[in-house]
Parts: structure tokens; sequence; C-alpha cells
């Protein structure tokens, strides 16, 4: 299928050829008929991607701090990787059309193939021939006295943003109304305070939209600052007008202090479009106003657990959510009530639309204002929901090569993981796979993979593949790692494994399942033991006597909505990560952990209860801690790790510098420029057992040790009690066998 796409490093605009993006629970698939351009957030964005790297920089300096904060603890060459993996994924433009449904995702009871429905949301409703959007972002059209036709539909996404915008303002009927700025956004306004019942005055710069304003209900519309201030006196009987709706786009703080100027004493002054608020307090202040910030659709926007996962919330408390607010917007069209015909000024097709672009930047200098990109509706259905799209001819792999299928391209894999695998010349790229066409056809192409997909079981099935990559977000894990052992596939699961010990068990059981044939590799992402200092390390620590080991984490603060934090799709972050730091501590101590205990730090409401403290005994009497915290600086160092015994110590900073000391003398290993954290190693080493038939380089009974203790310690954080880890009597229970 067709997609625009834009470049991030020159904001070009591409109409790619994509896979169809994949169905997921919850979701609808919708064939587009009509997207809306939106002249401002496009316009902006495409401004933004087309400034040079100094011009990025001054224009976003907390960006700027990131990577300076990166390169301080990784180094040079790990944050230009960093920062040219962001630059090189292409920005799915678009975020409001209309289409009809052609397939419906598991969960949605009440919108059927074949019904007609308008799309909202940046990165689902992007102009695109095909689009996977969550039910609660998608509003069914409403059968009238004239039916709403699709290309109608596809302005509901800024109607929903006018009609919130109205709602903050709480406007009443009979009320006078200023509009300043009277862009499409505007006119919409304008519109749907008419069908209200309020007189509107209305205000922009361009005097051709001042007049379009008044040709659309506005009882007077002017392009002059001061005339609207006179206009607002004159049909108020000088009091001011009772609200003010901004709707322009510019940085200057103007139509916020002529707002205060024109508005009544006490008045609602509400800011919908994006414009500066450096506000004048004189006028504020005299007549104690009241500025309010419409968030886009309504409530529900930006809140994961309502878009992606589809709670709605209840009536009695929400009446109009996001959605009701894209229902009551395509009711008023249904009704008669509004004419976004008449705001059209241009329709492009698809396959055109650098052309669109060109005209809301104003290269084209072509007066503008509802702009729509139309898509073909003449053929079959089926020949536009196409999962795959070659890159190269498919074929067996290569005798001796190692053929990867990779699920799962975001910006772990893109910045870190594929990379290091292109490093091994034995890896054969032949499949990836992404939900979403644009970031499976990026990676296809960066990284000279065969063919493309959005489309997990392809890949899985295909002969020519004979090792599956999992790099998906975490819930996905242990039942994509099943399927690939169930296909005769070796495995490489990015950690965790799995969030769930009957999860852990089901995989335990699923290996034994080989036990008359040679046992496909599984491998986990636990990269650290590969890493050259970390192999220097444990060298230089083989003493002979326990260790006392302690790990050091400044991992960050992680805002409490991102993914990894929820409990259904990422684990939480000891799940997720902490997991890495017990492997750590098992490599180093050269035994299975047998007991863990974790002490939390309370929770202010601010964390996600990622500050804790960890305390494992392994089974030669080592001993170690993990203090895994959220509440540091970024800047500082993220890890180190100490470790004494035997008379002598090794300390390890941030995989770039290791000290080992013994004797009174001592050694230090450097790196200046990079971090190596052993995920090249750890691929040379996956490879090198694929291809000798040598056991995985993680032994089985490791990767269930680090897994199973890394959920014993989720489970200590919540019980506050010590809890066992007996990995033998684990495996022997999976296996069905009676725990010793």
């Amino acid at each position: 299928m067709k997609q625009v796409l834009q470049d991030p490093r020159s904001g070009e605009v591409e109409v790619a050829e994509v896979p169809a993006p994949q169905l997921l629970p919850g979701c609808l698939l919708v064939r587009i008929a009509a997207s809306l351009v939106s002249a401002g957030t496009e316009r902006a964005s495409s401004e933004f991607a087309s400034k040079n790297l100094a011009q990025k920089a001054q224009a976003r300096p907390d960006l700027v701090r990131e990577v300076l904060n990166k390169f301080r603890r990784d180094g040079l060459l790990s944050t230009l990787q960093a920062v040219r993996t962001r630059l090189d994924q292409p920005t799915a433009l678009g975020y409001s059309s209309a289409g009809t449904v052609v397939a419906v995702g598991e969960g949605v009871t009440d919108i059927s193939v074949g019904d007609r429905v308008a799309c909202a949301g940046a990165g689902y409703a992007a102009h695109a021939e095909v689009a996977c959007v969550p039910r609660l972002l998608c509003a069914k059209l409403p059968e009238g006295r004239a039916q709403v036709s699709l290309e109608e539909a596809a302005f509901t996404t800024v109607g929903a943003v006018a009609l919130h915008g109205i709602r903050v303002a709480e406007v009443k009927l009979g009320e006078v109304v200023g509009v300043v700025g009277l862009g499409l956004l505007g006119q919409l306004t304008v519109q749907m305070l008419k069908a209200a019942g309020c007189r509107v005055l209305g205000m922009d710069i361009d005097l051709e939209r001042a007049q379009m304003a008044m040709r659309s209900g506005a009882v007077a519309a002017t392009s002059s600052p001061n005339e609207f201030q006179e206009l607002c006196l004159q049909h108020t009987h000088g009091f001011g007008v009772d609200s003010v709706l901004i709707s322009a786009e510019t940085s200057s703080s103007n139509p916020v202090n002529l707002a205060g100027q024109v508005a009544r004493d006490r008045a609602i002054v509400v800011a919908v479009g994006t414009v500066g608020m450096e506000i004048e307090r004189k006028s504020y202040y005299e007549k104690e106003l009241d500025f309010r910030v419409s968030r886009s659709y309504g409530p529900g926007r930006y809140d994961a657990v309502y878009e992606q996962k589809g709670r709605d919330y209840p009536v009695g408390y929400v009446r109009w959510t996001e959605t009701r607010n894209m229902d009551g917007f395509l009711q008023l069209l249904g009704d008669g009530k509004l004419d976004v015909k008449s705001l059209i000024t241009h329709r492009v097709p698809v396959a055109e639309a650098d052309r669109a672009y060109q005209i809301i930047t104003g290269k084209s200098r072509e007066p503008f204002l509802g702009v729509i990109f139309t898509y073909p509706q003449d053929s079959e259905v089926s020949d536009r929901v196409d999962l795959s799209s070659a890159l190269s001819a498919n074929a067996r792999p290569a005798q001796g090569s190692v053929a990867v299928g990779v699920l799962g391209v975001g910006g772990f894999a893109m910045g870190t993981l594929l990379p290091a695998m292109k490093q091994i010349p034995a890896v054969e790229f032949v499949a990836c796979c992404a939900a979403t066409g644009a970031h499976s056809r990026n990676a296809g192409d960066k990284f000279g993979f065969r063919y493309c997909t959005t489309n997990e079981e392809q890949v899985l099935q295909d002969p020519s593949v004979n090792t599956v990559v999992i790099a998906t977000r975490h819930h996905l894990h242990a039942p994509q790692v099943l399927a690939a052992l169930a296909a005769r596939k070796n495995v490489f699961c990015e950690k965790p494994l799995c969030l769930t010990e009957e999860e852990l068990a089901q995989i335990v059981g699923a290996l034994q399942s080989f036990a008359a044939e040679s046992q496909p590799p599984l491998m986990v992402g636990f990269n650290r033991r590969f890493a050259p200092m970390a192999v220097q390390m444990k060298q230089f620590l083989n003493l002979g006597e326990p260790l006392v080991i302690h790990y050091r984490v400044n991992a960050g603060f992680i805002p409490a909505d991102h993914w990894v934090h929820d409990p259904e799709q990422g684990g939480g972050r000891i799940r997720g990560e902490v997991c890495h730091f017990v492997d750590f501590l098992t490599f180093l101590a050269g035994a299975m952990p047998v007991s863990v205990e974790a002490q939390p730090l309370p929770n202010s409401g601010r964390y996600s209860d990622d500050n804790i403290i960890v305390s494992l005994r392994f089974e030669n009497g080592s001993l170690g801690t993990i203090h895994y915290v959220a509440n540091g600086d970024k800047s500082f160092s993220k890890e180190r790790v100490e470790v004494f015994g035997g008379g002598a110590v090794a300390v390890l900073d941030d995989f770039r510098r290791l000290e080992l000391v013994r004797s009174g003398r001592s050694q230090v290993v450097q790196s200046r420029l990079k971090q190596d954290k052993g995920h090249v190693g750890e691929w040379q080493a996956f490879v090198e057992s694929i291809r000798t038939g040598k056991p995985a380089p993680i032994p089985i009974p490791e990767i269930v040790a680090a897994t199973l203790a890394t959920l014993r310690i989720a489970l200590s954080r919540s019980t506050g009690e010590p809890q066992p880890v007996n990995v033998r009597a684990f495996l022997a229970s999976a296996n069905g066998q009676p725990q010793i």
C-alpha cells in the first residue's frame, strides 16, 4: 500500500510502498478514502524537519541535553549511533482520515466490516491507504438527513479539536464569542458556535478568511486587530465578549493579548491553536480573566489506557470524551448543521503528496484552507491489504549461514541490535516484521532484508528463515518464543524472556519437547556477560572462593505512562531490566542464585516502584547486591560494578573503564570513544553455536535462573519477604517431574 512519510533529516516527503499494518486487538483495519492535511501541525513538522542540525538544536534544547548526557556516559561513537538511528526513522504524517472498515480486531463488538468510520490520532490515522486504528479513536458515520461523505468525515479530528475548545470555553446560548484565527480550525469553530446559538465575531490577518467566516455565520469579522476591538465593544454594549477562542497558529503572543483586550470582566479565554503565551498581566489581572488551554480532541487524549487499551470513561463522569466529541461532530454533519465542503480548497491524489506540502508550507504561493488527500477506490480491497513487501528475491539461506527473521524493529533493534548483527558475516537478513508498514519497510531498506512484512506468521513459517529474533514489547516475548520453537527455529529473544513464572514453565516444557532430536539454541539477550571488559573481569576474578559483588544502576526516571511500566505490556522495570544485572552477577559469581530479597524505596507517586535494593545469595556462598534507582540524575554514569574477593578488587564503570587491583598493583583498561556492552560478542557466540551445533552460549539453566530470580525479586518487592530461588526444582516441575 501507499503511505506518506517524511525524512526527519531533510523534511522531504515520500510516497512509499509499504506493507499494510497489522490488525491489533481492540483495533480496526480501515481502508482510507480521504485524509485531511493539517496546515498547522504538519506544516510545523515539515518546517522543523527541513532545519539543519544547528537549527534543530536551537529549536529543541531538551534533545540537546539528552545528547550531551549520553555523550558523557556512553562516549562519542555510541552517541552518534543513537542520533543517527533517531534521524533515520521516517515520520508517518497525518492524523485525521475516514474510510471503510475491512477487518475488526479482537474485542471490538460495536463496529463491523463494511461500516464507514472517521479515524483520529497521529501514528494511527496516517496518510495511508490502510490504517490500523484503536476503537476509541474511531467514530461511526451517522445516517442523518443527508448521508455524510467520507470526504466530509475526514475533517472529524480537527472538528473534535474545535468542539472540545468550545466546551472548555463553557459558552452558552446567546453569548457573544470572539474567534481569533480563522484558518480551518477557526472556520469550523465559527460554524459550530453559530449552530450552538452564539453570536460570533472573528478576526484573522487574512482578509479573505475573515470574509469566509462571515459567510459561515459570523456576525462580523475583520483583518484588523484595532477594528476587532471596536466590533467586540459595539456588539456587546461596551462590555466585551463573553469568551474568546484562539485558533491561530503562531509563536507570537499577540493573539492572547488581543483576547485579553476584547474580553469582558471575568470572561474565559481559551487557547485552542498553538500560540505564544507571554501574557500581558494588566488586562488579565484587571478583568480577572480565566485563561485556559484546550487539550486536543478532549478527555482520553494522551491516555494510553483509554486510547490503546480501549477503556472508556463512564459517561456519567466524563460526558464528552474525545470519541464522543468525534461522534458529536459527525452528528452535526449528519444533521446538516455544518458545511465543510466549502472549506475544501484542494483535492490531491495521495500519489502526488509532495504537492500538498508545497501548498501548506507556502512554497507554491497558492491560497489554501482545507487540503484533502484522495485515495484510489476502484480496486479490490484484498489488493490493498497486502501484509508484505518484497525487497529482493526470496531464497533458502546459504549453506552455513544464520538466516534471520526479526520480529520488532523499534528503537533498540534499529539502534543497537541490528547494527551488532550486521557486523557478523554469517548473519543473513531475510525478513523483518513490525506492526506498522513504515517501520518494517524502513528496517528492510536500511539493513538489506529480502522482504519486510507486518505478518508475524509469515516470518515464523518461512523455510528460508532458520533463526527468529524477538525484539518486540515484553508481553509478546513468551508467546513468540513458544511459536518460534514450535516452528523449529533457533531463537534469540531480547530480554526479558517472559513476564510470569507460568510462561517460563511453558518455555522450559517446550524446550523439553526436542528431547528426541537436536534442541535448537535458545538465546536471551543478556549481552553484558559478553562485553570484552566483562570477560577480562571474569578471568581476573577466577579466584576459587566466594565473591562480594555490588552493582549500582542509575537507571534514570521514566514517566509513569511509559509502556515499560504497564503491567500488561512492559511488566515494570524490575522484570524488564533488572534481569540484566541478575544475569551478570550470576556470570561473575559462577553459581546459581538460591535466594533474593528486595527492599523498595517508599513510592511518593512520582516513581513507579523502580527504586529498589536487591540482595542475592548464590550456591557457592557469594553475595550480591543490586541498587537500581530511578531518582538520580541521568547525566551521571549509569552502571558501576564493584567485586571483592581473594585479596583482589575489580571495578567496572559503564563498560568504558575497568580497574583491576591485586597485591597493590592496579591495571586500568579504558575506552574513551564508545561503550561495548557485548552486543556484538553475544551474536558472535550465538552464531558460532548454531553453525557448530554446540550448546547455546548461555546454558538454559542459567537463563532460567536469571529469569526466575528476577520474577522472585518482583514478588519479594510486593510481599516484603525474602524468596527462594530453586532452579533445579523449577526445571523438574516444568518438565512434569516431582520437585526435589
